[in-house]
This record gives structure tokens, sequence and C-alpha cells, in this order.
């Protein structure tokens, strides 16, 4: 019994920690229930809403995503991106077919020159690298130019065999069993880090050092690292994006009118 409580216990640790805040700082958006999880190894507070919880999911159509999500970027269709990190290129490849708003929201930021110079202010060894924060510790995200809050963006998880992504709401392990995401997280994938609310991300983003199926259907992946990877092993806390520029697929970004 007690072999199995440490097992559940590393289990929720490892998953909470990719929310895109620090154990120890939260901000007015963004609050962290892993910190619950790590001093008192108990349950995250009943504020934070759980996936699961959440009501009614999104569901995209064929044509389109759903009018609420019409202010945010889309990409339709695939990007190519390259970091600069230590003076070497990261080469992604960003699936818009797939995840066309998280995938949006990536490659517009990239356009504005949003992670130059941002570091990975996390490093997990054999799970993740994750960075994009520009307060560098955990805490922010991107707030558009004369706003005073951030922007976010839903969880958008696309099932195999649908049409178009489910938004609003993650899948548990035992759903996605018999309906698998189409974009999974296998070793050098690029996924959106958040709290423990749904559409809670912004602009911060992990790649991950080793396949992690359990982060599957709960983390919206919406992208690969193509060429590179040894680079992104190679990466530390405190190393910096020096030039992140998209190389192919500019065309494919989608900007609503009200985007700044």
């Amino acid at each position: 019994m007690q072999i199995r409580i440490l097992i559940l216990v590393g289990f929720l640790f490892t998953s909470l920690a990719l929310n895109g805040c620090d154990a120890t700082k939260t901000s007015s958006n963004l609050s962290s229930p892993a910190a619950t999880v790590i001093k008192t190894e108990a349950a995250p507070s009943a504020s934070y809403e759980t996936a699961s919880e959440v009501g009614t999911p999104v569901v995209a159509t064929e044509k389109g995503t759903n009018a609420q999500f019409a202010n945010l970027p889309r990409l339709v269709g695939k990007a190519t991106v390259v970091l600069t990190v230590k003076g070497k290129p990261i080469t992604i490849e960003v699936d818009g077919n797939n995840a066309p708003i998280t995938a949006g929201n990536f490659v517009e930021l990239v356009q504005k020159g949003f992670y130059n110079n941002l570091t990975f202010h996390r490093v997990e060894p054999a799970f993740v690298v994750q960075g994009g924060d520009p307060k560098g510790n955990g805490t922010g995200g991107y707030v558009p130019k004369g706003e005073s809050q951030e922007r976010r963006i839903p969880l958008e998880i696309k099932i195999k065999g649908s049409p178009a992504p489910t938004y609003s709401k993650g899948f548990e392990q035992s759903q996605i069993v018999a309906q698998p995401p189409v974009l999974t997280h296998k070793r050098g994938v690029l996924s959106m880090a958040r709290s423990q609310m749904p559409d809670s991300a912004s602009s911060q983003f992990y790649i991950t050092l080793t396949q992690k199926d359990f982060l599957d259907g709960q983390y919206a992946v919406f992208g690969k690292v193509l060429s590179g990877m040894e680079v992104v092993d190679s990466i530390k806390i405190g190393d910096k994006i020096t030039s992140a520029k998209v190389t192919r697929g500019q065309g494919n970004l989608k900007l609503p009118k009200s985007t700044k």
C-alpha cells in the first residue's frame, strides 16, 4: 500500500509540474496548484478546476473553429520555425492541421519576436525543458500591446477519426486508450504548459526529452523537433532562445483583425 501511495504522489507531482507557474510564485492569471502537492502531498486546491470537471467541451466544425475563438490567430496547414539556442539551430514543424489555435498562437508570437532572448526556466532530466516565460520564473505569459491581461488559449485536443479538435476539456487516460489523440507526447514534441485550469495556456511551452504517454489528452501538443534534438538535450536552466524565426509557412498564419 505504501508503495502504491508513493507512485501516485510521484505521478501527480510530475504531471502538475508542467503548469505555467513556479511553485513559490503566482500571478493574477496563472496560479500554481503544484505548490500544494509539493508542500503537503495533498490534492490541488478545490478552487482550481481540473480538466475533467469543466463543463461541456467545445467542438469545432470541419469548416473552422468555434466562433468564441474568432479573436485568436490560427495556423491553416503547417509552418517551420527555427529556434537558435547556444548558437545552434533547433528546427521545428508546427502543426496547424491538428492544433490550429495552439499552433497559430505560437507562430504569431514567433513572428512578433516575443521569444527572442527568453530563457528556459525549467529543465527536468528525462522529462521536459520549458521556456517561453517573459518573466523568466514560470509565472508569466504573453500580454498583447495596450492590454493588461494575458492572452489565453483553449486546451486543444484532436482525437483520431474526429474532423476537428475538441476544446476546453482534457481526456482521461481510460478515454484515450479507445480514442487516442492525433498528436501524442513522443520524444521531441512541443506542447503548451498551463495551470490546472484547461484554458490557461499563454506563451510557455515545453519540449519532451522522452516519450510521456500519461500527458496525452491533458496538454496541447502542437509541433515536433525535426532536427537539433541534440541541442534540446543539452539545454540547461537559464539558456536563452537567442532568436526564433518562421522559415516556412508564414502565409498559413491567419490573424483576426483584433490581434495586437
